[in-house]
């Protein structure tokens, strides 16, 4: 159960990761990816996620724990960017 999970939850940061860069407004990567496919891959990514998390958890549970662990993934990266530029391993 706790494998599932793990799992879940590090497709859904991996997700987050494509779709954020993709953005070309991040900074961690030195320019964006094509958005189409990381966008892609973000969603499928995602839709992984999703039935790991199924597997473990009731199904309303598993969707806020998605959902949840997006918000904080998205809150992170733009951070870990920006660190890296302030470091000045950015642009």
């Amino acid at each position: 159960m706790a494998a599932a999970v793990a799992a879940g939850l590090l497709l859904a940061a991996a997700g987050g990761a494509c779709v954020y860069l993709a953005s070309p407004h991040q900074r961690l990567a030195a320019r964006a990816w094509p958005a189409r496919p990381a966008r892609a891959a973000g969603a499928l990514l995602w839709a992984a996620a999703l039935v790991a998390l199924l597997q473990a958890l009731l199904p309303l549970t598993a969707v806020l724990v998605l959902a949840t662990w997006a918000m904080l993934v998205f809150t992170l990266l733009p951070y870990l960017g920006a660190g890296r530029t302030l470091r000045g391993g950015g642009r």
